[in-house]
């Protein structure tokens, strides 16, 4: 577009039209937003990863009664911590972040690193969650782009692309970033672009980086939460578990194996169970 984005006018207008809607539509009540703490920080960005917020809530808040602190999330058995993260998906998650509390505790004394290249480091923790942690813990002005923040500069800047790179949209969102407060701008857009693909057709669907997301009926995805959520309340026997899940047994037998492989079940005497 033909837009001096290096101009205060459009700078401003572009804010205004992203605080205005926050003001008058703002999710003020997401319970990672009520609070500055980076270890709740951290766990709301790992259970928010590929999960909408309202599915967030409810475990995030359970998760937070479970283990309060880095240190007693530490010390849980893995088996009590896929517990609580049961009904979210994406266990592998829950695994990164057991893992990650034992590093912080072992390598930072309990205490969330504040530097990205730190971040980074942790199990399961990429770019853009370390980013959001610096952000929402300290405040810490970042650019840094996922699924809501990038329909909102696409429908803005880009109405009438497609394929739309996040190399495209990086020179407004840093332009455009409010470095005073960057914990309320990035809330702000999170929200906006979450209404706008409510609203009117998705516009992430323009980005080059859009994948549709598979069905979960039969899918692995759903073998995988199933296998773990019948052994949540104790162990089975191999065949036990193969008959009671409505899969294809090779299926079944595919991710027994597969969970096995990433450590999130092992198996003793024919029997499967959680860590």
């Amino acid at each position: 577009m033909n837009m001096n984005i290096q101009d205060p006018a459009v700078v401003k207008k572009f804010r205004r039209t992203v605080y205005i809607f926050f003001k008058n539509n703002g999710r003020y009540t997401l319970p990672w937003r009520k609070t500055k703490n980076p270890y709740r920080i951290l766990v709301s960005e790992i259970m928010l990863q590929q999960t909408q917020a309202d599915r967030v809530i409810p475990k995030y808040k359970a998760f937070i009664r479970k283990f309060p602190t880095v240190h007693t999330l530490a010390k849980a058995p893995l088996s009590e911590v896929l517990r609580e993260w049961q009904g979210l998906g994406y266990n592998r998650r829950a695994k990164m972040l057991h893992q990650g509390a034992k590093v912080i505790v072992e390598k930072h004394g309990g205490k969330i690193p504040l530097l990205y290249n730190e971040l980074v480091e942790l199990p399961g923790i990429g770019d853009y969650t370390a980013k959001a942690v610096r952000v929402f813990a300290w405040n810490e002005p970042e650019v840094m782009i996922e699924t809501n923040i990038r329909s909102v500069f696409i429908h803005h800047f880009f109405p009438n692309k497609v394929a739309v790179s996040d190399e495209n949209l990086h020179p407004y969102m840093g332009e455009f970033l409010d470095k005073n407060n960057p914990r309320e701008w990035y809330s702000a857009l999170m929200d906006y672009g979450s209404h706008l693909k409510k609203t009117i057709p998705n516009p992430s669907r323009k980005s080059k980086h859009y994948v549709s997301q598979k069905p979960f009926k039969g899918s692995d995805r759903e073998i995988r939460g199933t296998i773990l959520r019948s052994l949540v309340s104790r162990s089975k026997s191999l065949p036990v578990l193969l008959k009671e899940l409505n899969f294809p047994q090779d299926k079944i037998k595919r991710q027994i194996t597969a969970l096995k492989k990433e450590g999130l079940i092992v198996i003793r005497k024919n029997k499967a169970q959680l860590p």
